[in-house]
């Protein structure tokens, strides 16, 4: 199995942005992963303040030095050895600047911050922020007390679904995997509207779940999973709705979807899927960026 790399962990000192840097000091204490925590003061305030009081004014800096004695503050509390950047300018551009540079594996937020980071994650910006990152994204809704346990990893059989497996395997190194998949007569509506008898409706219904079945052990089996590792989710419906259910149903406290379908269309509904489990679900979220095996 592949260890976990560089983690970078953006906070704004807010409440749910310490249960990710939580997070992410306990991922880099299990996984032996080095550790960022970024800071960025917003661009546009700077730009603001500059108009008010004049460019280089004693503001400015300490803005600066408040923000480096609680990314200061914060690593001493994680009692982990963690680097800290401080920042300013587009919150996207400075936090995709440094993943790249440090090539991170993982980039930590907070489900919802107070400042920047709220923008990150909830509405447009978190949408713009999954388009535009190649980094898997953890998004911590809870307070982190143990290593993840139970992770429900959503799987589509498209490309990127080996991607998912390992990198849950890489995050929650511990935890048994429930790998879900969430299938649908197609057109079943139509097919009633047509007049297609129950009885031959209901033998599709069979046969896609008679593939997802085979196609779901099969990539375990791919992935190297054993039987104590791993156990299937295979449901009947929409998969946003069904994730939502069965991650709480089946007490997991990571989901692991991914950004990418099967084609450009399909990106598209995943996404929707991604946005509605990032707003309605309870446990944390990760998402993988990867498109191919």
């Amino acid at each position: 199995m592949n260890h976990l790399g560089p983690i970078l962990a953006a906070t704004d000192f807010s409440a749910p942005a310490r249960h990710a840097a939580d997070r992410a000091a306990r991922l880099a204490r299990e996984t032996g992963a080095a550790l960022t925590l970024m800071h960025v003061i917003p661009g546009s305030a700077l730009h603001e303040l500059r108009q008010w009081l004049g460019v280089g004014h004693a503001m400015e800096q300490q803005l600066h030095d408040d923000a480096q004695r609680q990314l200061d503050r914060l690593v001493t509390g994680l009692q982990v050895a963690a680097r800290v950047v401080n920042a300013s300018g587009s919150e996207l551009d400075e936090i995709g600047r440094e993943a790249e540079a440090m090539h991170a594996a993982l980039l930590v937020l907070g489900a919802r911050g107070a400042g920047f980071l709220r923008r990150l994650v909830l509405g447009s910006t978190s949408e713009r922020l999954l388009r535009r990152t190649t980094r898997p994204l953890l998004i911590v809704r809870q307070t982190p007390r143990e290593p993840y346990r139970r992770v429900l990893v959503a799987l589509d059989f498209s490309a990127w679904s080996a991607h998912a497996i390992a990198l849950a395997r890489r995050v929650a190194p511990q935890a048994r995997l429930l790998l879900f998949n969430a299938y649908q007569v197609p057109f079943e509506e139509k097919l009633h509207f047509a007049g297609v008898d129950a009885a031959t409706i209901e033998h599709y219904r069979q046969k896609a779940r008679a593939d997802a079945t085979r196609r779901l052990h099969a990539l375990a089996a791919g992935s190297g999973l054993g039987p104590a590792d791993w156990e299937p989710c295979i449901v009947e419906g929409d998969a946003s709705q069904r994730i939502i259910e069965h991650g709480q149903a089946k007490d997991c406290d990571l989901v692991v979807l991914g950004k990418h379908g099967k084609s450009a269309a399909e990106d598209l509904l995943l996404g929707s899927v991604s946005k509605h489990v990032l707003a309605e679900g309870e446990t944390d979220v990760l998402v993988s960026t990867a498109t191919a095996a």
